[in-house]
């Protein structure tokens, strides 16, 4: 994990300290702000590191759906018995049906699993962590429940700047070029950016950037970020603009090699030539 700011620090020394426990954990935050790193490497502190970390997610089951997927029947284990000895983490818990979340509870009072009222229960030797958008007493009725709060990349602005080189680093690494870094304007940017998406989104943008920039720094146009006071484009403009820099840094990428950049694209070539005559780019002036 990459930690610069105090805020999320804290966050992580509070989850080294929970992962030695035996407590049952939930940590709260927005989608994307690292909730998910934080329950891996819990896992990793934890006394159940030798044990398997699964993951389940409830968002978008059925009541019923999320109670077999958890607990299993007839025909499958379910994802507590897949994870005894180590750890269940359950995503999004917020979308768990109250009849679920009972369940869960009753087995964290009980210690004890069951798959339904006709099965003979069995010692449960799995640990429960979550994740959730929102923090409080309401996740598991009647068990204690300690809790790690996540705060979104806007307030971690320490962060920001860390993160996008590791991004930078690793996403060049795997397009095989050689890191340059960002203009200033692009970190200005990055700086001034609100992050919605969070540490996610970040990720998402500076994968794409390389993407578009090739072999030169990351500039704000490769980010698709603007500049305080800057003219709003118009959704054309901004298409034709986003697909000339696709483009360009394609052929950069191929050496003005058509017929390969459109495979890179997913496009027949036709099509791909097609689009390189939109914009107006010349493929001659990739070639080497």
């Amino acid at each position: 994990m990459i930690v610069a700011s105090g805020d999320f620090q804290h966050a992580v020394d509070l989850a080294a300290g929970l992962a030695r426990s035996n407590d049952t954990v939930l940590i709260s935050g927005p989608s994307g702000s690292g909730r998910s790193h934080i329950a891996r490497a819990f896992h990793g502190w934890s006394p159940q590191a030798s044990g398997p970390l699964v993951e389940v997610g409830v968002n978008g089951l059925s009541e019923d759906e999320q109670i077999r997927t958890i607990f299993g029947d007839a025909q499958s284990r379910g994802r507590l018995a897949e994870a005894e000895g180590g750890i269940l983490l359950i995503l999004e818990l917020d979308a768990l049906a109250p009849a679920a979340r009972e369940r869960i509870a009753d087995a964290l009072r009980t210690q004890q699993l069951s798959r339904g009222p006709d099965s003979t229960p069995i010692p449960l030797r799995t640990r429960i962590i979550a994740t959730a958008l929102s923090d409080g007493d309401w996740a598991f009725p009647a068990v204690a429940v300690k809790s790690i709060a996540v705060h979104g990349l806007a307030e971690r602005k320490e962060d920001i700047l860390p993160l996008a080189a590791h991004f930078l680093s690793e996403f060049a690494r795997e397009e095989g070029i050689e890191p340059v870094g960002f203009t200033t304007d692009a970190t200005n940017a990055l700086l001034a950016e609100s992050w919605p998406g969070n540490v996610r989104e970040l990720r998402a943008r500076i994968r794409e950037a390389i993407r578009l920039a090739g072999t030169g720094a990351i500039s704000v146009e490769s980010l698709m970020l603007a500049n305080e006071g800057e003219e709003v484009l118009s959704f054309k403009e901004a298409k034709r603009a986003f697909e000339t820099r696709y483009v360009e840094g394609l052929l950069r990428r191929c050496s003005g090699n058509i017929s390969r950049a459109a495979r890179l694209a997913k496009k027949d070539r036709k099509d791909f030539y097609d689009v390189i005559r939109r914009t107006g780019v010349e493929p001659g002036r990739f070639r080497s």
